[in-house]
Order: structure tokens, then C-alpha cells, then sequence
């Protein structure tokens, strides 16, 4: 199952109700045992999902009705992170196993399948205009990049998968930040992406805990209560931050004009 997103405009955020931003930014339910569901979003054409194998083995659907071709990867490339246990992914036959919070990248044109009784895993899908090959990302063997501070309650470890440096990727970027017990936000002070969207899948919360996600324009912002495997769309022209109740980590994906990751635009807490 897929749904589709169309763009919105910043000045539709500042009016909307509640549930209409839930609507149209929040990504819920993409983890059903046995089953494969996503979204598609009109902003860079991004496809965000969720395979939960259980007892068998899922393949990437081609959506053809949404992406129009017979193969999913036809013309895009993947990024993979497991949020669950143990499992692993068949790219063209040949078997990446992925531990928790471990990813994979998957170049165009090859055909995906998952597999793993305790395993979830989570996908992005972007546009690709040329084609690399896989490659394991696995997560205890990437150093992480120390963030924050406990005394503004925003320490956290930035991960780096697929960045526009180090792995050759067409497009997309995505990686994790794990965010250190003791503090709640992320990505604060807050930035803007404007030649690219960004998706934020918040993981490893506990059932009772939530993290209130803000986006919008600067000065204009509104917010989101998210729970443990939702996703946040963020369009180029809105900041992406939040805070969260209890420890947490979130995976970011982002696709757009160029895979620069320091191509962004801080913003200043006096603008918000």
C-alpha cells in the first residue's frame, strides 16, 4: 500500500488545524507485520517506507500506478536502515545482513527483498540520474560526529551513512542521530534546506514517550506530536527540530538538487 502527498504551500501551515498538518506531514503507520507500506511525496519525489517481513520474505513493490515503471528501482536509488532486529536485505541475490540501526545503500536499477522474523525496516527511495553500487553502512563501524551540549540539553551523536562524501550516491542522503540520555532536542538551533527535503523517522522511543516536532517558516512555526516508527516530511522551505519526552534517536533522509550536506541555512533562535 502506498499513499501520495501533494506539496503545500508555508502559508498553508500557519492556518491549518491540527489534523490538517497531521495529514499532510505526519507519516504514520508504516510498520505492519507482513506487509509493505509507504508514502510518496510530491516534494522531490520522495518514497518513504516500512517492511515488516515476519515469518517471510517482502519484496520492494514497483508501484507502477504512482512511480510508472515495472521495477521500483528502475529509475531511483534506496537507502535501508533497520529499526528492528536482526534481519537482512537481498539486493539482486546477494545478502546484506543488517543488525539494529544498521543501513544499506542500494544503487538503480537492481531488485530488493527483506527478510527477518523480528526485522523492520525502513526506506527511502529518491530520483537517481546515475548508478552505484551497494553498500553496507554498518552502524557500530561509522564515528559518529558529537553534537550539543548537555548543559542546552541537545547532546547527541550524528551518523553518517550516505552524505555526498565517502559513498558515491546520485542523490540521497541519510543517516542517524542518536540522541544522549539526559537531553531531548535535536537539530537545535534549527536550519532550512532549500534546495532539499528532508524526512525524519523518529525510532527507539518508549510506548508512553513522544516527541514534539516543529516545522514551518521561521517566525510562523507550528507542531507535531510524534510517536516511536512516525515520520515527518519537511518540506525545503520549513526548519525541522523537536524535543522529546524520553531517549530517542530519528533517521534522516534528504533528496533534492545536489547531495552537499552542508548545503543548508541556519537559523537563529531570535528568528523563530
Amino acid at each position: 500500500m502506498i499513499q501520495v502527498r501533494y506539496s503545500t504551500s508555508p502559508s498553508s501551515v500557519e492556518t491549518a488545524h491540527a489534523a490538517d498538518l497531521r495529514d499532510h506531514f505526519l507519516v504514520p503507520g508504516l510498520f505492519e507485520t507482513g506487509e509493505v507500506h509507504a508514502t510518496y511525496t510530491h516534494d522531490d519525489r520522495l518514497v518513504v517506507g516500512g517492511a515488516v517481513p515476519g515469518s517471510g520474505q517482502l519484496e520492494l513493490p514497483a508501484w507502477t500506478d504512482v512511480l510508472g515503471v515495472e521495477s521500483h528501482l528502475e529509475r531511483r536509488e534506496l537507502g535501508v536502515i533497520n529499526v528492528g532486529e536482526s534481519g537482512h536485505v537481498l539486493v539482486d541475490g546477494e545478502k546484506f545482513e543488517l543488525a539494529h540501526l544498521d543501513g544499506l545503500y542500494v544503487g538503480r536499477g537492481s531488485e530488493v527483498s527483506f527478510a527477518g522474523a523480528d526485522a523492520a525496516f525502513y526506506f527511502v527511495s529518491a530520483p537517481a540520474h546515475a548508478t552505484h553500487p551497494a553498500v553496507a553502512l554498518n552502524h557500530a563501524e561509522v564515528e559518529p560526529v558529537a553534537i550539543g551540549s548537555a548543559q542546552s540539553a541537545s547532546e547527541r551523536h550524528l551518523y553518517k551513512y550516505a552524505w555526498g562524501e565517502d559513498l558515491a550516491t546520485a542523490n540521497l542522503q541519510f543517516g542517524v542521530t542518536v540522541i544522549s540520555r539526559g537531553s531531548v532536542w535535536n537539530t537545535m538551533p534549527p536550519h532550512l534546506h532549500a534546495r532539499r527535503t528532508e524526512v525524519y523517522l523518529y525510532v527507539d522511543l518508549d510506548e508512553d514517550d513522544r516527541v514534539f516536532h516543529f516545522l514551518g517558516q521561521p517566525g510562523a512555526t507550528r507542531h507535531l506530536v510524534v510517536g516511536n516508527r512516525e515520520a515527518v516530511i519537511s518540506p525545503p522551505w520549513s526548519v525541522h527540530a523537536g524535543a522529546g519526552t524520553g531517549s530517542y534517536a530519528f533517521i534522516w533522509a534528504m533528496a533534492g538538487e545536489n547531495n552537499a550536506y552542508t548545503d543548508l541555512f541556519p537559523v537563529s533562535l531570535e528568528e523563530l
